[in-house]
């Protein structure tokens, strides 16, 4: 069934990947409606989450957001597919990086790190990163349940040559890396809710107190790796600007979850500048403290 789903399915991906983007955009106008208006897409974990985190906006003010919202996933989830058949020129011109230098500094210096990043404008186009930096990317990610689809994800995001590897397998490839001396960039989003097994820490994020995820940090402390995150500005409908920023270059120096904290008050920064390009359809608050 897997295999059935995939073969019906692909073509229709492959289609809509080479649409001019004239069309493309137009086509995601249309996925727009369908998702929002017709299906309605988790829009009440959206409108509690917007509740949540902007109380004190009008019902007007908040409904603006969400639609906003719902036109960008849109956007960002047709655009992963058009990375099937973009070509590097093009992403080039759509995707920029403004210091790429940060990064590659710390391969001259010999040192590898850990990039942070969150759900905010497009992080499927992070992925592109890979092709300017001076030493191996890894992204980290959860495994998708149908096999043929995890596959097709897999091409799609190492297109630019980035390693992908599962959760369960991120440590013992670091520390294997460590080991054999080979430099790495270690890509995880880090800024959603964590599983009730794995909390450590909490904090208030966007005013409400709530668990963290603090492996990046644990990570980054274990195996001496540098803490830098990007933060990914939306220009205009399929173009974006990344931007790199240190957050602890010697983490062994820091007290505990004070990088996991500084971290997340910059993705704060980012949502408050921009709301609409935060990914709301995520439980992010759905293990409050103080319910």
């Amino acid at each position: 069934m897997q295999f059935l789903v995939y073969i019906l399915a692909y073509p229709i991906l492959w289609l809509i990947s080479i649409l001019p983007f004239r069309l493309f955009y137009l086509f995601s106008d249309f996925v727009y409606f369908l998702v929002y208006r017709v299906i309605g897409y988790r829009k009440k974990v959206v409108r509690e989450n917007l509740l949540l985190t902007f109380p004190n906006l009008s019902d007007a003010e908040r409904k603006n957001i969400e639609k906003k919202f719902y036109q960008h996933m849109c956007d960002m989830f047709l655009e992963t597919i058009k990375t099937m058949s973009i070509s590097a020129e093009e992403m080039d011109k759509r995707f920029q990086v403004t210091n790429i230098e940060l990064v590659q500094d710390y391969a001259k210096k010999g040192k590898s790190v850990i990039l942070v990043a969150s759900h905010y404008a497009s992080y499927e186009w992070l992925l592109t990163i890979n092709k300017k930096i001076g030493f191996q990317g890894v992204a980290i990610y959860k495994k998708v349940a149908n096999a043929y689809f995890d596959k097709l994800v897999r091409k799609i995001r190492s297109k630019y040559g980035t390693e992908l590897i599962e959760t369960r397998k991120a440590i013992p490839m670091m520390a294997q890396n460590q080991r054999d001396g080979i430099l790495s960039m270690y890509g995880l989003a880090s800024d959603q809710s964590p599983k009730l097994d794995r909390i450590f820490h909490s904090m208030k994020f966007m005013g409400i107190e709530v668990p963290v995820h603090t492996g990046a940090e644990m990570l980054a402390k274990k195996y001496d790796l540098s803490v830098i995150m990007v933060k990914v500005k939306k220009i205009a409908r399929g173009y974006y600007e990344a931007t790199f920023l240190s957050i602890a270059d010697n983490p062994n120096d820091y007290e505990n979850f004070d990088i996991t904290e500084k971290y997340l008050r910059e993705v704060e920064q980012q949502i408050l500048e921009a709301p609409e390009y935060y990914l709301w359809t995520h439980k992010r608050w759905k293990h409050r403290v103080d319910k």
